[in-house]
């Protein structure tokens, strides 16, 4: 009779599967313990970014919101967004407390100037004299312009961290009514006074210069006739525009839709405008 050959020695394999098995539940466990303390509203966020058909996330936080993602981290959506509410309505009155100083400050100059100032949804529009800024047909700025420009980077300081951007805009007006400006130089100067006036602001307030725009419309956006001097006057000058951060509207502030526009991406609002279902 034949005899049985010796076991290799592999019958203890079960073993190996078996630590496996026990390794892949404990991975298991451990990620169903991680995922117990994931932020809710992070959560339904993830869960849309993979189906775009889920149930819509009513505040999505963003890195913009810096402290506020802390602050609301462990709290229920209806709680969220009652924080998120409650915030905004500080940020509102900031700059509700920015465009009345502004008012009286533009009544009250010291230098003389025409200053106008607006308020509209989130934001408050300054317009200058450019007079006061800049001499004809130059863009360094005038030692009354200076002192304006100190004087209101003093206030956007103490607004600073409700503001989300501010945008300076510089303009010409047509020195001849019947012929348009030369392109190259009515371009050049709209953003050199523009881009000096944006320095000023870099360098003597809080405001980052991430947050901080400058561009040049040279005489294509007039709000005056060029046919006198006084028209011109009113064409020939600097404005700022100086916008609230907005915590619900979803976008994030205007640095990341930047950069999201920049990838590509479709921003929340537009996404629900274009939704198939709509």
């Amino acid at each position: 009779m034949k005899k049985r050959e010796k076991s290799s020695g592999g019958g203890a394999n079960w073993m190996d599967t078996y630590g496996d098995m026990v390794t892949l539940l404990l991975c298991f466990f451990v990620l169903l313990y991680s995922m117990s303390s994931v932020d809710e509203n992070k959560w339904m966020a993830l869960v849309k970014s993979f189906n775009p058909d889920a149930e819509p996330v009513q505040v999505e936080l963003t890195g913009s919101q810096g402290p506020a993602i802390e602050a609301h981290v462990g709290m229920s959506v209806e709680k969220v967004d009652e924080s998120l509410a409650t915030e905004q309505q500080q940020i509102d009155n900031v700059i509700e407390q920015l465009y009345q100083a502004l008012v009286e400050y533009a009544q009250n100059n010291q230098q003389g100037a025409r200053i106008e100032t607006t308020r509209g949804d989130g934001y408050v529009f300054i317009s200058f004299d450019d007079a006061v800024f800049f001499a004809g047909e130059r863009y360094d700025l005038l030692p009354q312009g200076q002192q304006i420009l100190t004087d209101i980077c003093a206030l956007f300081d103490q607004a600073a961290d409700s503001i989300d951007e501010i945008r300076i805009m510089g303009h010409t007006a047509q020195a001849d009514p019947s012929r348009p400006n030369n392109v190259r130089n009515d371009r050049r100067l709209s953003s050199n006074r523009a881009t000096i006036a944006t320095v000023f602001v870099q360098t003597h307030s809080k405001i980052g210069g991430d947050r901080i725009l400058s561009e040049g419309f040279g005489q294509h956006r007039p709000v005056d006739s060029n046919t006198s001097e006084e028209g011109r006057s009113h064409n020939r000058r600097v404005e700022i525009i100086i916008t609230g951060r907005n915590l619900l509207d979803g976008l994030g502030s205007s640095v990341e839709q930047y950069y999201t526009q920049r990838e590509g991406g479709t921003p929340a609002a537009d996404a629900a405008q274009t939704s198939p279902d709509q």
